[in-house]
């Protein structure tokens, strides 16, 4: 394979692999959102809490003042989740895991790490505390966003011409 076919090929598994992790975070979504009526639990605060910090670490500022500011920290709060699920399904696709169990494990595992690791080094969560429920609350969305990327993922490479 020449070096313009690879690059080709490794594009074509990028945009795949965005697309699955775009697919996989919708998943994501919906579990979270049946736990949160389910239970009747309110959303979590940490993303927003995560851009706080990381906006005071790095001393650029969120614009505005008042309700436009706090929106537009929630916003970046919310992109960052899609910013980590589309990416690991990327970098998935580019990578070109094998196996749909060992893609659903490192897509879920990626995205949680994705997804905590910021907070927890920020100082927003202390992930020694959680309780069962806290890890299952957040591991059971993550695991369905691991099985839909892969399943997604895979399909979409069943499906390309050689």
């Amino acid at each position: 394979m020449g070096t313009r076919s690879r690059a080709r090929s490794r594009a074509d598994g990028l945009l795949r692999g965005a697309a699955a992790g775009a697919a996989g975070t919708a998943a994501l979504h919906i579990v979270t959102c049946l736990d949160m009526a389910a239970r009747g639990r309110a959303a979590s605060r940490t993303p927003e809490e995560t851009v706080e910090k990381l906006s005071a670490a790095t001393h650029v500022p969120v614009p505005g003042a008042g309700e436009t500011r706090a929106h537009r920290v929630a916003a970046l709060g919310a992109l960052s989740g899609l910013v980590v699920g589309v990416g690991v399904g990327a970098a998935l696709g580019a990578v070109r895991a094998t196996g749909p169990v060992r893609t659903a494990l490192a897509a879920g595992l990626g995205a949680m790490a994705g997804g905590n690791g910021p907070m927890a080094a920020l100082g927003v969560t202390d992930l020694r505390t959680w309780s069962r429920a806290d890890w299952l609350s957040d591991a059971v969305p993550h695991a369905a966003y691991g099985a839909v990327t892969a399943g997604v993922l895979h399909g979409l490479r069943r499906g390309q011409s050689a």
